[in-house]
């Protein structure tokens, strides 16, 4: 995990057009989709001291994870969320769920969040595991009907957290 850089936009670009990568959200992204994105990423980082940061391996920019904090109106708004994305080079090899857990232990030991969210479309079964593996736990009286993104208006969403005690307890 490390900072983004320039040269992080054009990977992030073929990543996000990637229509396998993107099957879970309302489209592929654009080239100045993700330049817009990632320059949201440091006004994160700017103004939380956290944000998403870039994953890297051997070499390669494999996609992000890190803490966000989303900006539209749901019952456990506002929060702070952990997320990802990887290349489809880069599943199923473990980044996600080791970079999230050190995403949740940035957030907890770092900057003392008392509670992280995460939320993922109902169908979205490969993100609802990682939050599974990393400590998570099912939140259906906050599941929602997205709100504000084109084309997610009302699609269905599960909630999962994880406080503070429990990753103090558990260590996750």
């Amino acid at each position: 995990m490390r900072e983004w850089r320039a040269a992080d936009i054009d990977p992030f670009a073929v990543m996000c057009s990637d229509e396998e990568v993107m099957r879970y959200f309302p489209s592929v992204m654009t080239y100045d989709e993700c330049s817009d994105y990632v320059e949201r990423v440091g006004a994160q980082f700017s103004k939380h001291g956290y944000g998403l940061w870039a994953i890297e391996v051997d070499g390669a920019f494999a996609g992000y994870t890190g803490l966000w904090s989303p900006s539209f109106d749901a019952l456990f708004t506002p929060c702070v969320e952990v997320g990802w994305r990887l290349a489809s080079w880069a599943w199923g090899k473990g980044y996600a769920t080791e970079a999230a857990k050190e995403s949740l232990r940035i957030g907890f030991e770092e900057h003392n969040i008392s509670e992280i969210y995460s939320f993922t479309t109902q169908t979205n079964t490969p993100s609802e595991a990682v939050m599974k593996r990393i400590g998570m736990k099912r939140r259906e009286d906050l599941d929602f009907d997205h709100p504000s993104t084109p084309g997610w208006w009302g699609q269905p969403h599960i909630v999962y957290s994880i406080d503070r005690s429990t990753w103090d307890e558990y260590g996750c």
